[in-house]
């Protein structure tokens, strides 16, 4: 059992977050509102939070709320913080990184930055996009059972599956439980600082052409295979894709199939013009089927263009359109020395 003592708050930070820079947490505790300093704690355990990541980025700091009944405490120096990977709730997983000696302060929210007390080590912890990791503190001493200081929870409510201690359950025997089982009823004012990394606007999307034959009778049919892919680094929704057959080019119908995640309209008839959904790595292939006039002569002239849509950017204009010039098959014919 944890005994907590509840009372309001004045929040002070010990830190801050850059402009590049997240601060993830589970609780809801603000200025001036409630919570409870968890003070039932002994040597060896453990108040951890489980925390989500909103972008792909680095771990850079760590942060414990530390709170005693009056206020003026003196300064504690706990066992660590450590950073685990998720694990299965409540066990954490691997551990990532861990910040010895951590020094806490009353009444503020203490931030770490880094593993060494001569501040030369950065914490940094890559993580992805929707990741849970888990930050943990580790008492060194028992709290004092009715001033604290201690860690404090949001005393809101627990959040499922986010929340756990790892408790000395009967001598030196511990194990990871839920605040639920420890029957604490409060979100862990326990945060990370995730430096999340820029996100770029930038596309390069090019279009490809091929005919089959690679010249045309007049009368007979051809193929076009074009392809539209998506080189990054960002993904490129919204991408308009436009083919102006030629006149002599008739009774044309087209098929798109897509891959690595793309999407498009899977057929039609006539001039392509739609707009299509290009992740990263992803590509659309149109085969476009139709007959050469009879009365068609000299070259037949075909280009597909593919435009990125705003806000995306395409660093490389010079490959999003893709122009084949066929020449009909009589012309070759004499261009060998035939007649």
């Amino acid at each position: 059992m944890r005994t907590g003592i509840s009372l309001g708050f004045a929040l002070v930070f010990a830190g801050g977050a850059g402009a590049a820079e997240v601060t993830v947490k589970n609780d809801s505790l603000a200025n001036n509102t409630s919570g409870a300093i968890q003070a039932g704690f002994v040597a060896g355990e453990k108040a951890a939070a489980w925390l989500t990541t909103p972008c792909d980025g680095n771990i850079v700091a760590a942060q414990v709320f530390w709170r005693s009944l009056t206020g003026g405490a003196a300064q504690s120096v706990e066992g660590s913080v450590d950073i685990y990977r998720s694990g299965s709730f409540p066990n954490p997983g691997t551990l990532a990184q861990r910040i010895i000696g951590p020094q806490l302060t009353d009444g503020v929210i203490n931030e770490y930055r880094y593993l060494d007390t001569n501040n030369t080590i950065p914490l940094s912890v890559p993580v992805i996009q929707n990741e849970t990791f888990v930050v943990a503190l580790t008492f060194a001493q028992a709290p004092d059972p009715t001033q604290g200081p201690s860690v404090v929870d949001d005393a809101a409510g627990l959040q499922p599956n986010r929340n756990a201690i790892y408790a000395n359950i009967s001598g030196s025997t511990y194990a990871w439980m839920s605040n639920a089982d420890a029957h604490v009823n409060g979100n862990w004012v326990i945060r990370a600082v995730v430096n999340c990394q820029a996100s770029s606007n930038s596309a390069d999307v090019a279009v490809t052409m091929t005919a089959a034959p690679p010249s045309y009778t007049a009368g007979s049919t051809l193929q076009y295979t074009i392809t539209v892919s998506n080189a990054g680094p960002a993904a490129a929704p919204g991408t308009n894709v436009t083919d102006t057959f030629p006149a002599a080019y008739t009774g044309v119908m087209w098929t798109c199939t897509a891959s690595g995640g793309a999407s498009c309209g899977a057929a039609g008839s006539g001039n392509i013009a739609q707009a299509v959904g290009l992740p990263a790595g992803s590509q659309v292939t149109y085969t476009v089927n139709g007959t050469v006039a009879a009365s068609a002569t000299g070259t037949l002239v075909n280009a597909a263009t593919a435009i990125v849509s705003p806000p995306v950017t395409d660093p490389n204009s010079t490959n999003n359109t893709a122009r084949l010039s066929l020449a009909p098959m009589s012309d070759l014919i004499f261009a060998n020395g035939f007649d």
